[in-house]
């Protein structure tokens, strides 16, 4: 009877240890069509159409703000670059649902060329707005769709910001300007602006613009030249959009759905990143 007993408990004890390194496996990695990936995804096997969401403010990485009284997470709208490239490799298709204004240039970038490098179709759903460089990353994709009053646009740079000095001035605060540079504190508020500080920033800005152009045009195969007609940093409403070809349909998720079930001939199971 002992014997048995500790024959029964020998066997629970290799059970648990295991079941434990299992449970540690699947947490560190999540098994999808035969490949391992370095992020736990909460999506069932059958998924084969990723839903990444773009929203807030377009950054190269993400981060988190700390309440210092209670030291919760403040939540913040940010979509980091590191991440949706990440998840761009996955599944057998690609929504990008976008509800951002735009951030950083490389950031926008980098999603951008990530969508154009999928081997995979890509289809852009634009929600309240695609600005800036949202709408730079939308237009990498394959197909947009917006409804018919998003924003969508806003093809422009802007590096605007509050000056300071002159209320500095009448409160009686100095600026005492130590740098290694006479460029080196450009753009600090608390100073005013030189003719040769905004001439540098000018020189970036018609950098960034004419690139930001070039890329719009290509990815909608539309004609340079109508795309800086375009190019006065205003967006429009979806309708309009359509008309300029910024945009290619009326529509929302259900229409992207409805495309992969045509083109692609499955029934679309989406996996929310």
């Amino acid at each position: 009877m002992k014997e048995k007993i500790k024959k029964t408990l020998k066997i629970i004890f290799l059970l648990a240890i295991v079941l434990t390194i299992v449970m540690y496996w699947f947490d560190q990695y999540n098994y999808y069509f035969g490949e391992y990936y370095e992020h736990t995804f909460e999506c069932p096997f059958e998924s084969n159409v990723a839903l990444i969401k773009i929203q807030g403010e377009i950054m190269t990485y993400g981060t988190e703000l700390v309440d210092p009284e209670s030291s919760e997470t403040i939540s913040e709208d940010i979509a980091s670059s590191e991440t949706v490239v990440d998840y761009i490799n996955h599944m057998k298709a690609i929504i990008v649902e976008i509800d951002s204004y735009g951030g950083s240039p490389v950031a926008s970038e980098e999603i951008m060329n990530a969508l154009k490098r999928a081997a995979k179709p890509t289809i852009a759903v634009i929600r309240e707005g695609a600005a800036s460089g949202a709408y730079l990353i939308a237009s990498a994709a394959d197909r947009i769709y917006a409804s018919e009053v998003s924003d969508v646009g806003s093809i422009g740079v802007t590096i605007s910001y509050l000056d300071y000095s002159q209320q500095n001035n009448k409160e009686g605060i100095i600026y005492q300007q130590l740098s290694s540079g006479k460029f080196k504190d450009t753009g600090d508020p608390n100073k005013e602006l030189t003719a040769e500080e905004k001439e540098l920033f000018m020189r970036d800005i018609n950098i960034l613009h004419e690139a930001f152009v070039k890329r719009v045009a290509e990815n909608r195969g539309l004609d340079i030249e109508k795309v800086e007609k375009l190019a006065d940093g205003s967006t429009m409403l979806g309708k309009a959009a359509k008309e300029n070809g910024l945009i290619d349909e009326i529509g929302d998720i259900y229409s992207a759905e409805e495309w992969i079930r045509k083109e692609l001939k499955i029934e679309p199971e989406i996996c929310v990143f």
